[in-house]
C-alpha cells in the first residue's frame, strides 16, 4: 500500500514538471524565430500601429485619378486647367482659400461636407488661384464652436503657368505703405517656386538686390523689407524668369507712413463761433490717420431732426514733411439760414477700427 502511494506521488511530480516546461516554451518573445509546420524558420512580424491621423499628421489630401490619394505637405505644384479636389478628414470641417475666390463669388469653387470628410472642389483652376488652402477641425461645446488650432492643416498650392509667372492681380498699380515699426511686403508672388525674381526701382532705374537680411524674397509673399525708411519710397516692379522670356509684374507705389495706430486724432473747426439769425455756417471735423484706415463720422447738433443740414464727407492722401504720407478724412456740416433753435453744441464723433473720439464746439448768437 505504501509502495502504491509513493508511485502515485512520483507520477504526479513528473506531470507537474512537464507542464511547467510547456509553459516556459510558450513564452517566446515576439521577435524570436518560429518554426512553421512546413519546417521553414521565419521571423515574427511586429504589429504596425494603425494610421489614426494624429497630431502633426496632415488630414488634408488631394484626390488623384482612379481613387488614389496624396497627403499634402507645406507646398505643392499643380497643373492649371485640371480640376482640383481636396478632402479633409472629419465630420465638422472649416476651410480657407485665396480671398479673391470669395470677393468675386466664384462659382468654380464648391465645398461639400459629409459624415467622414469635407470636400473642396475647384474647377478649371488658373494661375490666379495660386495661394494657401487650409482646413481645420471645428470643435463645439454646446452651441459654441471654435477652430481647433492643433488640427489645422495648410498647403500652399502653385498653379504653374509659363505664360503667367506672377499671380495675376485685378489691380495694376498697387500702393504699399511703409512703416518704421514693422516689415513691408511688395506682394509680387509667383506661380512657379523655381522662378528667379528680382526687385527694380522705376526712377532712377535700378535693381534692388536681395541680401537675405534687410531685403528677402518669399515666393508665397513677395519681397519683404525688414526696416522700411523714407529712402525706400518710389515706384517699383518685379521681374521673374525661368527658361523663357522674363516677365514684369504690376507696379507698386511705396509710400512712407509715420502716423501712430490708435483711435482717430480729431480737430473740430467752425467758420464762425458767433453768428446771427439768417446766416450760414460750416462746421468741419478733420481726422489725421493711417492711409488705409477708414474713418466714419456721426454728428449731433441742436436742431437735429427738425432742421435740414448738408453733410459732405471726403478723404485724401497728403505728404507731411520728410515725405511721410498721411490720410486726411474730413466731414463738413453746412447749415443755412440760422434760427434760434440752431444755437448750441455741435458734436462730431469719429470712429475707426481702433476706437472712437468725440469732440464738440459751441455756436452762439451774436
Amino acid at each position: 500500500m505504501k509502495l502504491w502511494v509513493v508511485l502515485c506521488m512520483a507520477l504526479l511530480w513528473v506531470e507537474l514538471q512537464n507542464g511547467a516546461c510547456q509553459q516556459v516554451k510558450r513564452r517566446k518573445d515576439v521577435g524570436e524565430n518560429r518554426i512553421r509546420p512546413g519546417g521553414k524558420r521565419v521571423k515574427a512580424r511586429p504589429t504596425k500601429p494603425k494610421d489614426g491621423g494624429g497630431k502633426g499628421q496632415s488630414l488634408l489630401t488631394q484626390v488623384l485619378d482612379k481613387g488614389r490619394f496624396l497627403r499634402l505637405g507645406p507646398s505643392i505644384t499643380m497643373t492649371p486647367g485640371r480640376n482640383m479636389e481636396l478632402r479633409c478628414k472629419g465630420n465638422s470641417i472649416g476651410w480657407s482659400y485665396p480671398a479673391y475666390l470669395d470677393t468675386f463669388n466664384d462659382s468654380r469653387l464648391s465645398i461639400k461636407p459629409s459624415d467622414k470628410y469635407s470636400q473642396l472642389i475647384l474647377t478649371s483652376p488658373s494661375a490666379a488661384d495660386t495661394g494657401p488652402y487650409s482646413c481645420w477641425v471645428i470643435v463645439c461645446d454646446g452651441t459654441e464652436c471654435e477652430r481647433d488650432h492643433d488640427r489645422t492643416y495648410t498647403s500652399y498650392i502653385y498653379f504653374t503657368d509659363k505664360d503667367n509667372l506672377f499671380v495675376p492681380s485685378p489691380v495694376h498699380f498697387e500702393i504699399v505703405y511703409l512703416r518704421p515699426d514693422r516689415p513691408a511686403v511688395v506682394p509680387c508672388r509667383v506661380t512657379n517656386p523655381q522662378a528667379k525674381v528680382s526687385l527694380h526701382r522705376e526712377v532712377p532705374p535700378e535693381e534692388i538686390p536681395a541680401n537675405g537680411t534687410q531685403l528677402t524674397y518669399d515666393p508665397t509673399k513677395g519681397f519683404v523689407l525688414q526696416n522700411p525708411s523714407p529712402e525706400h519710397q518710389g515706384v517699383f516692379y518685379c521681374r521673374a524668369a525661368t527658361k523663357g522670356t522674363p516677365q514684369i509684374s504690376s507696379k507698386y507705389q511705396l509710400l512712407y507712413v509715420e502716423v501712430p495706430s490708435g483711435p482717430p486724432f480729431v480737430s473740430l473747426d467752425s467758420s464762425s463761433k458767433s453768428v446771427g439769425g439768417g446766416d450760414s455756417i460750416n462746421v468741419t471735423c478733420t481726422v489725421l490717420g493711417e492711409p488705409e484706415v477708414d474713418v466714419s463720422f456721426t454728428w449731433s447738433y441742436p436742431g437735429q431732426g427738425r432742421r435740414p443740414v448738408h453733410i459732405q464727407t471726403s478723404w485724401r492722401l497728403v505728404n507731411r514733411g520728410m515725405s511721410h504720407t498721411t490720410r486726411i478724412s474730413r466731414s463738413v456740416l453746412t447749415l443755412e439760414d440760422m434760427e434760434t433753435i440752431d444755437f448750441g453744441n455741435y458734436i462730431c464723433k469719429a470712429k475707426n477700427q481702433n476706437g472712437e473720439t468725440i469732440v464738440a464746439t459751441n455756436i452762439f448768437s451774436k
